[in-house]
């Protein structure tokens, strides 16, 4: 289409834009009033792609952001924008694909991106035929910018590249990429390194075709000059091995050679993605022969990489030595119990071997600790002949930082060699033990994590002999002149409290007093930590903590701090944390501290609503710190998960669901989402409660299945299972308001993991209820939904999503014979299937062998992978 803006509009717009990169709120408050108002001409996106592509004369930044403004329109605008102006978007997007700008390119890039995400590739058809032809202009910012653009897609739309739909654009771009991998510009060679990348995840099954082709052009950018395409390289090996092993096998021992060298890298980017490749080796199932020739030679470069650099020594202040005494600053604490709450199928627990929360990014240096760590578990024993010359080496060596190192490695290998190391140990452990008064802060800290790696160990030998002289170095480690100690000696301790559980109560006296006395000495954030150690004693020791001479010692410092925080305190929910623990050993003692804590979190909500009303009355009064009402929402959920059905006297007596009624309607989304989890865990606890509130809430689950806010969308989708598993039959008069909406989000590209799951198990759970109601709709998510649950554990969320699935197949045998394979390998994922489940499965599987005839059930059959026959078979005797 033919379209010129109006000056006058230009320069209406261009101040709006110009002030949008303010940072004053005030301005961006008066900017959004302007931009709404600008939105109701219907070609104002026209004049924002005109500014970002056209008006050249403008600063970077204020074109850059034209296209941004652009891009959140069309995602919020996507069912309104007229057809022609979309046209003209499209047009002048790929006119700018080359701007000389790096940072225009990149713009445009994204808009691309959103434009093709949000109507679809395949009403772009022009699109990637357009991009593949301008990487071969000579005209580098028109290459790079294409290249830009095509990775953006690649990473956006990697599972549809390869379809019929869209003319199987990939058989086409993979050559292309393939050969861009030599191009003398090595943001090119990166770009088509990144391309390929994203295909490897994805699984494109076009790149089969070119899989050898690919290896050895991997192999000969290797050792390129530029380290972004060294690193690029590497990140895509990882891919490789991860989903295509068996195709490396033929180059495997040049491609193990190449990434060995890559992890002694000078470029410490390069050197960490090499090295994460030897933790995807270690997944294969046959890496054990594929290590075995170079595992000398790796257990050195993965030790010499576990030492600290002079940059980690420098950020770490590693020769400050006694800073008990410094305040902490705030912005050195990580906020806890802040997050608002997000439910997730599957919970992995991390366990860090650097003390340093503040320092917990992924590093080089943590990356080979893990691969250490996994070469320990492939080899076990037989890794030892190679490992101990160099922990005899290292542990001992004078230089500090080498013998930290040694220390670090010493708990790597405690998993995978322990028994092998067994009959080190009676010399290992008061070596270690004597670690712990070393003068350099960082050496007792990494000692404290090893010795916590051989605990259980030491609890199985005599007392006097080791756990005590353990648990008396540690007490004095928790007392430490060093924050990083204290911390490292906490976490430590809190480990053997575990494993040594009630073997701890002749010292409980000690233990107490010792943890008392640090309430006093410690800092801001080391206190919070304490808390933790606290409360785990009290798993740990159960009713022995319950006598008079213990609860003397540790009640009285905690009613202290109880009483000295505030309502607004943040440190105000750990203590509540590390209370429960307390009351739970004491039995007896737990109920009475419910009440206070159950009112307290109803009086922080109350009290942000009551103040947030007063704003809206007053603009005087100041807008409240919402984090108060999303800590307490959480904490309701921990009680309300934690009491279970006891928690329904307390949700009778107060106006929680009122006020919940309230926050689910909130402008914030954390606070929305937090009232999800809250809903969904009444819902689990004491559903008879929530019943009079079911249908406003319904409303208000279904206007937030909006995945643009992922976490919110992610608590609101299980919250509706939780609640359909409540109500039945009832959930009926719901159905055709939420199943639309869960088909969008689990056909969606691109969404996170998490959202899939939940939308998966609750449309699962819908067809539990309602199979009537939800089974005509198989084909639509049959396929997804097998794909989904194969990877999660077993637990009772997958079990009603599965018995849902199982009663709509029933109904509907049609709607997922195209997906049938699909069925065969999830049902295969389970590890021990409920007995009513599992008959159900077996008759389905029956039923399908039966209709087909034992000739075409064979046919079938033969294409699963070994393992998946062998699992049915095993599970379903099929």
């Amino acid at each position: 289409m033919a379209w010129t803006p109006r000056d006058e509009g230009l320069q209406q717009l261009l101040p709006i834009l110009k002030d949008s990169q303010s940072p004053d709120t005030a301005t961006q408050l008066a900017v959004q009033v302007k931009l709404e108002e600008f939105n109701c001409y219907p070609d104002f996106n026209n004049y924002l792609v005109y500014v970002l592509t056209k008006l050249k004369t403008e600063d970077e930044a204020t074109r850059s952001m034209s296209g941004l403004i652009l891009k959140n329109n069309i995602l919020e605008q996507s069912t309104t924008l007229q057809p022609e102006f979309v046209e003209y978007i499209k047009h002048e997007c790929l006119q700018a694909v080359g701007d000389s700008s790096p940072l225009i390119r990149s713009t445009v890039g994204i808009l691309i991106t959103t434009i093709a995400s949000n109507g679809g590739l395949h009403n772009w058809p022009q699109l990637l035929p357009s991009l593949c032809e301008m990487l071969d202009n000579q005209d580098y910012n028109v290459c790079e910018g294409a290249f830009s653009a095509l990775q953006k897609i690649c990473e956006d739309f990697a599972e549809i590249l390869d379809s019929a739909a869209l003319n199987r654009p990939l058989n086409i771009m993979i050559p292309k990429f393939l050969e861009y991998f030599k191009h003398n510009s090595p943001k090119i060679r990166s770009h088509a390194i990144a391309c390929i990348s994203q295909l490897i995840i994805n699984r494109s099954p076009a790149l089969l075709l070119s899989i050898d082709s690919l290896i050895r052009n991997l192999l000969h950018v290797s050792s390129d000059d530029d380290p972004v395409v060294r690193k690029n390289v590497c990140h895509a090996l990882v891919c490789l091995v991860q989903v295509h092993c068996d195709h490396m096998v033929p180059h495997m021992w040049q491609i193990v050679g190449n990434i060995l060298l890559c992890s002694q890298d000078a470029d410490k980017d390069v050197a960490l993605q090499a090295t994460e490749f030897w933790l995807s080796l270690g997944m294969q199932t046959n890496s054990r022969d594929m290590l075995a020739p170079i595992l000398s030679q790796l257990v050195s470069v993965l030790v010499r990489r576990m030492q600290y650099t002079e940059v980690d020594i420098t950020l770490l202040k590693a020769n400050v030595d006694e800073d008990d005494e410094e305040p902490d600053r705030e912005q050195d604490i990580s906020p806890r119990f802040h997050k608002s709450r997000a439910h997730l199928i599957n919970t992995e627990l991390d366990e860090d071997p650097d003390d340093d929360k503040s320092f917990s990014d992924w590093s080089l240096r943590k990356c080979s600790a893990s691969s250490f760590d996994m070469v320990a578990n492939i080899f076990r024993e037989d890794c030892l002949p190679v490992v101990l010359p160099i922990l005899k080496e290292t542990l001992f060596h004078q230089e500090w930082v080498i013998k930290e190192s040694g220390v670090l490695a010493l708990g790597a290998i405690a998993e995978g060699c322990m028994q092998g190391m067994i009959q080190h140990l009676p010399e290992l452990i008061p070596y270690l033990i004597s670690c712990l008064s070393d003068k350099k802060a960082l050496v007792r800290s990494i000692t404290c994590w090893t010795l916590s790696r051989y605990a259980n160990w030491v609890v199985n030998q005599p007392h006097d002999q080791y756990l005590k002289p353990l648990m008396e170095e540690l007490l004095k480690r928790i007392l430490d002149s060093n924050k990083r100690v204290q911390e490292a000696a906490c976490s430590a301790f809190a480990t053997l409290e575990e494993e040594a559980c009630t073997e701890l109560v002749p010292y409980l006296e000690y233990i107490l007093k010792t943890l008392v006395f640090a309430f006093s000495k410690y800092q801001h954030k080391n206190l919070l930590i304490l808390y933790d150690a606290v409360g785990t004693l009290a798993d740990s020791v159960g009713h022995h903590l319950n006598k008079p001479q213990y609860i003397d010692i540790l009640m009285p410092p905690l009613i202290d701090k109880w009483n000295l925080l505030k309502d607004d305190d943040k440190d105000l929910f750990p203590l509540l944390e590390c209370l429960s623990s307390i009351a739970t050993a004491l039995q007896s003692g737990f109920l009475p501290y419910c009440d206070p804590v159950y009112r307290r979190c109803i009086s922080l909500i109350e009290q942000t609503i009551n103040q947030e009303m007063l704003c809206e009355q007053n603009q005087s009064h100041d807008f409240p710190d919402k984090e108060r009402m999303i800590a307490a929402l959480d904490l309701l959920c921990a009680l309300a998960e934690g009491l279970d059905h006891h928690i329904e006297p307390l949700v009778a007596n107060s106006n929680v669901l009122h006020l919940l009624s309230q926050c689910v309607q909130d402008v914030m989304p954390t606070v929305r989402q937090s009232s999800f989890a809250l809903l969904g865990d009444l819902s689990k606890s004491c559903f008879s409660q929530v019943y009079p509130f079911i249908t406003e809430f319904f409303l208000s689950l279904v206007q937030n299945l909006n995945p643009n806010f992922i976490e919110v969308c992610n608590n609101a989708t299980w919250a509706i299972g939780e609640i359909c598993l409540k109500l039945g039959e009832e959930t009926k008069q719901y159905i055709r308001l939420v199943l639309s909406d869960l088909l969008i989000i689990i056909n969606r590209q691109n969404m996170p993991k998490t959202l899939l799951e939940n939308a998966a198990i609750t449309i699962g759970r819908l067809g539990y209820v309602c199979p009537d109601e939800v089974a005509p709709y198989l084909p639509e998510f049959a396929r997804e939904w097998c794909t989904l649950l194969r990877h999660i554990q077993d637990n009772s969320e997958k079990y009603s999503s599965f018995m849902g699935m199982c009663h709509m197949i029933r109904l509907n045998p049609e709607g997922v014979v195209t997906d049938f394979m699909f069925f065969c390998d999830a049902v295969a994922s389970w590890e021990n299937p409920p007995q009513n489940l599992r008959q159900m499965i077996q008759n389905i599987l029956q039923g399908f062998k039966n209709q087909t005839g034992e000739e075409n059930w064979q046919s079938f059959t033969d294409q699963f992978p070994p393992p998946l026959t062998y699992r049915l078979n095993y599970l379903y005797d099929i």
